[in-house]
């Protein structure tokens, strides 16, 4: 098969949306905004870059509130000033003729007093575990969580809708819900992370229900063709765990298809954050939920060329993510496009720095 060949490159709907590819970018936390957590101007160039005519992509998560943040340097949607940033951002992608839609995350259990004017980070139960965030003092343990009381919820779901308004006053063309990767709304659909015996934890069903808020909240905004949510059912970033993702991750994507979604954002099975996973990861990825789920499929997971275009010919997928190849190819479609071969990325820059293995990665010299 030719360049010109690969399903990866042809069109695809999503949404309301008109594609003229299926390179997506994926969701990176790179750590660069300003101290204030607006948007920096590099943030601003990085996405410009990596714009493409007809291309989608999917910012690195958002915080819906201050005290929803769990690394410095992660950028905020909770305050009219953080509007004017991303505005610039959404300006600079749509110059280059792309989409882009803002995922918003709550980041739960895995923060640090500190970032939330001292109080300790929130989880729908107490549930131990250790990891390490970046703070003002660098990367830290992170402090002790507590369970959220039912009170407490309601707000919570608000300010992802406050933020859902924020993003479309900035220009965005949807958002998207971080479901995934052990943050807030995963640790309450998972029960290894979810014992609650109440409205929001035991049954199935039950423990779907934060999420579900929140998918209501963005479509009361957006309309649900422009929102997608983003899964991991087989992740274990997080410290998280289900003790049968099938019936879990499966009964969600049921329930989803009641809203007609812009997509379902699937983290595959071999990945945990940056890391590939050994065997014996539980199989629930895009080629299980494809049987559920009735709306397009994005897949994410450490794929190349030829595996993004394996699953597409699988119609396991309708669109695939690349994150680290787009980190450091910003012209990474026009690469698939003329088999020109990827620089590679520098993994000790994912995660804060300056310009530096950020902007500085040159398009393709033809």
């Amino acid at each position: 098969m030719n360049n010109l060949g690969l399903k990866l490159l042809s069109p695809v709907n999503v949404g309301p949306l008109r594609l003229s590819h299926r390179v997506v970018h994926a969701p990176m936390t790179r750590l660069r905004s300003e101290s204030d957590d607006s948007p920096s101007a590099m943030m601003v160039e990085y996405y410009s870059q990596r714009a493409s005519d007809g291309g989608l992509l999917i910012t690195e998560s958002a915080h819906p509130s201050y005290d929803s943040r769990g690394y410095i340097g992660a950028p905020g949607i909770y305050t009219e000033r953080h509007i004017e940033a991303w505005t610039k951002v959404a300006d600079a992608v749509h110059a280059k003729g792309a989409r882009i839609f803002m995922q918003i995350a709550h980041d739960g259990r895995q923060s640090y007093a500190d970032l939330s004017w001292g109080n300790a980070p929130i989880a729908p139960s107490v549930v131990p575990y250790e990891t390490t965030v970046l703070t003002q003092n660098g990367w830290v343990p992170n402090s002790p969580h507590r369970a959220l009381e039912l009170h407490e919820i309601p707000a919570i779901v608000e300010s992802f809708r406050k933020a859902a308004v924020r993003a479309k006053d900035a220009g965005f063309d949807g958002v998207e819900l971080h479901n995934a990767n052990g943050y807030l709304a995963d640790t309450f659909l998972q029960d290894g992370t979810n014992k609650l015996a109440n409205a929001y934890g035991g049954t199935i069903e039950k423990r779907a229900r934060f999420s579900l808020e929140v998918v209501d909240a963005f479509v009361s905004v957006w309309g649900a063709d422009r929102v997608g949510v983003r899964v991991s059912p087989s992740g274990r970033w997080g410290a998280i765990s289900d003790s049968n993702p099938e019936a879990t991750f499966g009964n969600f994507a049921e329930r989803l298809n009641a809203y007609g979604l812009a997509y379902l954002h699937v983290i595959e099975p071999r990945v945990m954050g940056t890391e590939t996973l050994v065997e014996g990861q539980a199989p629930v990825g895009s080629t299980f939920l494809r049987k559920t789920f009735k709306g397009p499929i994005i897949a994410a997971g450490g794929f190349d060329r030829e595996g993004a275009e394996d699953i597409l010919q699988r119609d396991d997928a309708d669109l695939v993510a690349f994150g680290r190849w787009f980190s450091s190819n910003p012209d990474l479609p026009e690469r698939f496009r003329r088999g020109h071969p990827s620089t590679q990325y520098v993994r000790a820059a994912f995660w804060g720095g300056d310009e530096r293995a950020y902007v500085d990665f040159p398009a393709f010299a033809t």
